[in-house]
């Protein structure tokens, strides 16, 4: 049995707007903004976020002195369970923690992840 379901990649950048503008144009999906949080959404339900963030330094391809800039945000049912299970997985628990629909977490490798309340 999965732990999550449908991953929503979310993209950090200085201008979430702007990206959003482009990405919405280049896959002909539809761009939807609320407070501080960018999508664009296909019509067949895919989507992409975008996330401003304050003195955002952009990736320098293909070095890793400043790596890529995205993480993956999954939609569970029940955050405690599902904390557990990433944990038993090998995850770890983010020291910062700032929502209470979600969780931060860094996968095996360190890349950050979020579990997220629908």
């Amino acid at each position: 049995m999965a732990i999550a379901r449908f991953p929503t990649t979310v993209i950090d950048c200085a201008d979430a707007d702007a990206l959003a503008r482009f990405y919405g144009e280049l896959l002909g999906w539809e761009v939807h903004v609320s407070d501080g949080w960018t999508e664009v959404r296909a019509d067949y339900g895919q989507s992409i976020c975008f996330q401003p963030v304050e003195g955002y330094v952009p990736p320098r391809w293909p070095s890793q002195t400043v790596p890529q800039q995205m993480h993956l945000d999954v939609v569970v049912d029940d955050l405690d369970t599902a904390e557990a299970a990433v944990l038993a997985l090998g995850a770890q628990k983010a020291e910062h923690q700032p929502g209470e629909t979600f969780r931060v977490f860094l996968d095996p490798a360190g890349h950050p992840f979020c579990l997220c309340l629908s």
